[in-house]
């Protein structure tokens, strides 16, 4: 996949643009003005240094340790043992997407000028991106305010040549790696420690990451929705646009549009006598759906505003010369979208598997085979996946608990109340994942179901679908491995590509 290089300016970071970055290896270039702005902040935290100004992070310690003074000689070491002393993550580490991601976001921040931090730190973190540097990130221990410290701190390590990083698919001591990529590590000063690990770029880089996914699980969940359509010979009705325009919430309307798109030209739909409506199932997938598609489109917002923002602490303004402490570190709008992202996304699968649950099911599927297989009692079809489509709902019920109305108090009871957005957002990735799954279960059925439907004429959309399931997965005649089908179809909606060449086929 060929992909445009992404110049950093500190405020016009996209979530496309990280994800290009952060999973098409785009290269990353420093627009000159960025380059321009970091060196100004750089000598205001210079002539601190100079000075002795007490300047929090710069000539003084860390939260309950800030009233202790740090003379000129010490800067350094203060620099680097925030480092040492703060990489104190814990658990299965971040993949490397999310890392990249994580690192495209602490350059845009050092991109707005605020950061003052050595124009070297900035340089090291394009260099490492262009050329596949990517250090190893523990995913636990940020609360979500004073930054992702921990998690950050780790990413740190590699630019001063110590801690771990993958290069060329290789786990290595992040000196070596650095070699290897032809770098040298960076040597700190000023504000530079603080400037790398203060702020929301874990949670704000998964969670842009988070978005891109939830919108292309949504696409998938229409699709799956139409399809099942297809199967049940479905009551359009319910998705006249004059319904919709009666209660215009854009979710709700977009969707019923899309699944019509999909359906346009079905010999199937509308075909089934003496009844006149679906369960809700199938008659409010434009109200579900819909009300996830607005909730992540709330969520978009939220994060196109977050990654472009300064998180740093303390902000340095080279106008003025003045260096101000606040909270912008605070990952409370973060923490309170992930949340609610988590639960949009969830609610995808949880009505998506109780349509595979009325697909397979003898009482409900309109005169199909029981669990869709021809010689039921040898075989058990499709009784399975509904199990495991099943169980992953139910996961993403506890998953989706809220994170952010928690907080717990750290450095002393100076940092009295924290946002847990990371925990929130290193959830959505796993409600994600399960999602995925189950409509990958839900396409997997339905297309059985059509199969033993026998129709003769798809819809535009649903007729594309029928001919990539079939490209990759036979119909299922005996019981086999399922398993092996489930994780071909979990390939064909996880590809964005097939998704889009649905979507052009509608248009």
């Amino acid at each position: 996949m060929k992909v445009k290089p992404v110049t950093v300016t500190g405020s016009s970071l996209t979530i496309e643009d990280v994800v290009a970055v952060a999973r098409h290896g785009a290269e990353v270039k420093l627009s000159a003005d960025a380059k321009k702005r970091i060196k100004d902040s750089k000598k205001i935290v210079d002539d601190i240094v100079k000075s002795g100004k007490p300047t929090y992070g710069i000539s003084t310690g860390f939260g309950e340790l800030s009233t202790v003074t740090i003379t000129k000689d010490q800067n350094g070491a203060l620099q680097r043992n925030l480092i040492l002393s703060h990489a104190c993550g814990v658990g299965n580490p971040f993949p490397e997407d999310i890392v990249r991601a994580i690192m495209l976001l602490r350059l845009n921040t050092h991109a707005s000028g605020f950061s003052g931090v050595t124009p070297a730190v900035p340089d090291i973190l394009v260099d490492m991106l262009n050329k596949g540097v990517t250090p190893y990130v523990p995913e636990k221990g940020s609360l979500g305010a004073s930054g992702d410290l921990a998690n950050l701190a780790h990413i740190a390590l590699v630019m001063i040549g110590e801690g771990k990083a993958y290069y060329e698919g290789k786990l290595m001591a992040g000196k070596d790696a650095l070699a290897k990529a032809g770098l040298k590590p960076v040597v700190l000063s000023g504000k530079d420690g603080l400037g790398i690990i203060n702020g929301t770029p874990v949670m704000s880089g998964i969670g842009a990451l988070a978005v891109h996914d939830a919108e292309q699980l949504l696409k998938a969940a229409n699709m799956g929705a139409s399809l099942v359509f297809e199967a049940f010979r479905g009551i359009t009705a319910a998705l006249d646009p004059r319904i919709h325009k009666s209660r215009p919430h854009k979710g709700q309307m977009d969707t019923a549009a899309f699944i019509l798109k999909m359906l346009k030209g079905s010999s199937s739909i509308n075909t089934r006598e003496n009844d006149v409506q679906d369960p809700y199932t199938l008659r409010c997938v434009p109200q579900v759906h819909g009300a996830s598609a607005d909730a992540i489109a709330y969520v978009r917002k939220v994060l196109e505003v977050e990654i472009n923002s300064v998180t740093d602490n303390p902000l340095v303004f080279p106008d003025n010369k003045d260096v101000i402490s606040g909270g912008n570190f605070h990952g409370q709008p973060i923490a309170i979208t992930m949340d609610f992202l988590g639960i949009a996304v969830s609610e995808l699968a949880n009505i998506s598997e109780r349509r595979t649950e009325r697909l397979v099911n003898p009482q409900l599927n309109g005169g199909l085979p029981a669990f869709l297989i021809e010689n039921g009692g040898v075989n058990s079809g499709f009784m399975i996946p509904q199990y495991t489509a099943a169980s992953l709902v139910s996961e993403n019920k506890v998953l989706a608990h809220p994170a952010s109305v928690d907080s717990i108090t750290s450095s002393g009871n100076k940092e009295d109340h924290v946002s847990m957005g990371t925990t929130a957002a290193r959830k959505i990735t796993e409600i994600v994942k399960n999602v995925r799954h189950v409509l990958a279960i839900e396409w997997l059925t339905a297309a059985q179901a059509c199969d033993l439907r026998g129709i003769k004429k798809y819809g535009k959309g649903t007729g594309e679908m029928m001919k990539l399931m079939r490209k990759h997965i036979s119909t299922v005649t005996e019981d086999r491995i399922l398993y092996d089908d489930i994780m071909k179809a979990l390939e064909i909606i996880s590809n964005d590509e097939n998704i889009e060449m649905i979507e052009k086929a509608i248009k």
